[in-house]
């Protein structure tokens, strides 16, 4: 499974960055960049079948990546319910709810996004969905376009992290991650690949 972040948004762009948890907004015209030069680096895998978010970001970034591909949305995949955080940049939660802001950076598993999701939700809806798709393409290679929390979750999980240190897996847009199954078991072969970015990479 080649797994990727979407490309950046205007709410990824902005300093600090602001969340937008199921927001749905389009690309910025850096992100459209991005997941082009994302579709050059994966150009030689032939990927049979691509999945993605139901979120328009996650949506055009995989035409985008592979668009020999209707892009297949999967509802679990949509990215975690931020709570009242939505919309507001980092440093306004920290000087505004900074109790529930050094709750969560302390304990995001238990303590997440108030009024949304924590990591420990967002792995056990998620889990089951990437169970189904490795289910289904054994022995081929297949794209997932998801979300920051989405794929660190996974990811942490696959490297065998407990939740609770979820955000030391930290994702780049169009950061591409691989992940192989043989036998039933699982590792990540490689994690937030950015390289292929060149200028158009940005941190958030």
């Amino acid at each position: 499974m080649y797994l990727v972040r979407h490309g950046a948004t205007p709410a990824n762009l902005q300093k600090p960055a602001r969340l937008q948890g199921r927001s749905d907004v389009a690309l910025d015209p850096l992100g459209v960049r991005q997941a082009e030069a994302t579709r050059s680096a994966l150009a030689e895998v032939s990927f049979a079948a691509t999945y993605c978010s139901p979120l328009i970001r996650a949506v055009r970034t995989a035409e985008i990546i592979a668009p020999y591909r209707e892009p297949i949305p999967v509802d679990a995949l949509i990215e975690c319910n931020v709570g009242r955080w939505e919309g507001v940049d980092w440093d306004t939660i920290r000087r505004d709810d900074a109790e529930a802001f050094a709750r969560y950076m302390a304990d995001p598993a238990a303590d997440g996004y108030p009024g949304g999701e924590n990591f420990e939700q967002v792995i056990t809806r998620v889990l089951p969905a990437f169970d189904e798709l490795f289910a289904r393409h054994v022995g081929e290679s297949f794209l997932v376009v998801s979300h920051h929390v989405v794929n660190r979750t996974f990811l942490a999980a696959t490297l065998g992290l407990p939740m609770r240190h979820g955000r030391s897996v930290s994702l780049d847009n169009c950061g591409v991650s691989v992940v192989v199954e043989d036998a039933g078991k699982r590792r990540v072969k490689s994690l937030n690949q950015t390289l292929h970015l060149g200028p158009l990479h940005v941190d958030e």
